[in-house]
Formats: C-alpha cells, sequence, structure tokens
C-alpha cells in the first residue's frame, strides 16, 4: 500500500501575469521527488488563526527539477486562487503535496498520435505535455486544439507557436470574441471544430481533454459522434457539473 505524498514547503519564485484573470507561478520545493506530465498538486493555505484550505492545480512543469509551475485562473469567490493570482510574492511560502494522480499522464515513450483538447486554464497539464514532447525524441505527431474566450484570455499563447513544428501543431477556438480576420466565427466547439481540426479516429490518438465539467463533457461527446472510442479519450475536469 503506497503512502500518501507528504506536505513539502513551497517558496514562490516568480510570479507573472499571465491573462487579465490568471497567473503562472514558479514554486521551489526542496525535496520534490519529481513529476510526470499530467499530474497535480494539492496547494494548501493556512490563515493566521490556523484555518487552512486545500486546491488542487495541475502542473505545467514535469520531471525531476525542484522547480514546479502553476498557471492559476482566478475564481472571484474562492478561498485560494484570489490569494495566488493577487496577492502572494517572490518569497512567500505555500505547502504543496505531490504529484498526484496516474491516469491523465503522457510520457514519450508511447508511440500513437497525441491529441490535446484544452479549455481555458485546462491547458496546464495539456502544455506539460507539450514541453515534454518537445524535449524527447519522440515521433509521435501531437495536436493541440485550444478554446478560450479571447485571444487575451489565453494562457502561454507565446509559447504554444514556438513549440509549433512538423511534431506539434496548435488549432485555436474563440468562444465570444475572435480577432479581427479570424476564419471561424465565435463559437464553442461542435461537430464541425473536431472533425476539421483534431487527428482523425481512424489514426486511434490518445486523446487528452482538460477544463471546465461542461466544456469536457460536450468535447467528451463530441469526439465519440466523431468515432473516436472511448476508453480512448482521457478527461481532467474542475468546476461545478
Amino acid at each position: 500500500m503506497t503512502s500518501a505524498p507528504l506536505w513539502l514547503v513551497a517558496e514562490v519564485v516568480t510570479a507573472r501575469s499571465a491573462t487579465p484573470h490568471g497567473r503562472v507561478l514558479e514554486l521551489r520545493v526542496d525535496g520534490w521527488p519529481g513529476n510526470l506530465a499530467g499530474q497535480h498538486v494539492d496547494v494548501r493555505l493556512t490563515a493566521e488563526d490556523g484555518y487552512q484550505a486545500v486546491r488542487s492545480y495541475s502542473l505545467a512543469s514535469s520531471g525531476g527539477a525542484d522547480v514546479l509551475e502553476l498557471a492559476v485562473d482566478e475564481i472571484p469567490d474562492g478561498e485560494v486562487s484570489p490569494y495566488l493570482v493577487e496577492d502572494v510574492l517572490p518569497g512567500d511560502q505555500l505547502e504543496v503535496r505531490g504529484p498526484i494522480g496516474a491516469y491523465f499522464v503522457w510520457t514519450p515513450d508511447r508511440p500513437e498520435p497525441v491529441q490535446l483538447i484544452a479549455g481555458g486554464s485546462g491547458i496546464v497539464p495539456l502544455l506539460a505535455m507539450a514541453r515534454a514532447h518537445a524535449r524527447s525524441n519522440s515521433t509521435a505527431p501531437m495536436r493541440m486544439l485550444y478554446s478560450v474566450r479571447s485571444a487575451n484570455d489565453a494562457f502561454y499563447a507565446d509559447e504554444l507557436t514556438e513549440l509549433a513544428d512538423d511534431r506539434f501543431t496548435v488549432d485555436w477556438v474563440y468562444t465570444r470574441s475572435a480577432p479581427d480576420g479570424w476564419p471561424r466565427p465565435a463559437g464553442r466547439i461542435d461537430a464541425a471544430t473536431i472533425v476539421a481540426n483534431t487527428i482523425p479516429a481512424a489514426d486511434r490518438p490518445a486523446v487528452y481533454v482538460c477544463g471546465p465539467t461542461s466544456f469536457v463533457e460536450a468535447a467528451a461527446d463530441l469526439l465519440v459522434t466523431a468515432g473516436h472510442s472511448p476508453d480512448r479519450i482521457r478527461t481532467e475536469r474542475f468546476g461545478g457539473a
């Protein structure tokens, strides 16, 4: 029986704005055991009166380095995300526990094509996979479909552009406001989007979908309708049902 990971002290190294309501944090964690692309951590905050709040956050980083990267989208009524987005500063300390999760992970030894589908801050674990893919000698094609409200709401847009090459491609969907001249009107992912902007079901890709619950459920249904086998689709979701 495997014991649960211990809580470790994490010192904030950098904190930078990424979107109007999101921030990217780098945390140095002495004793970090390393993690796979797609895993997450629990973050614990303790108030002066002893009250504690714990939330889970996916990791944009992977490997054995002791600096972890999170990207946090603020939930206005949340107990943890407003502090991480608005208040935390380099030098501050948090507690983290992990790595957590063995189901929603990708490793470079897998030979099949990979389709990533992200909604909003659901990009985080999928970016970890794209980074791991870029660092590796994997010849498996990887494609990402990223759905955001507008261009300003996209995490890691510049890095995704830099990662794009003959092994990795990125397709964008804007749900509320598309850039000027964008060929597709703003709107949610639909059946036509899945057919035109994802690896065909006939190629039997491993599919990873992450984002708000409603987005993930809709995307998974569209994938199955397009012919993807449910056992090839892995999902990770957050937020209310």
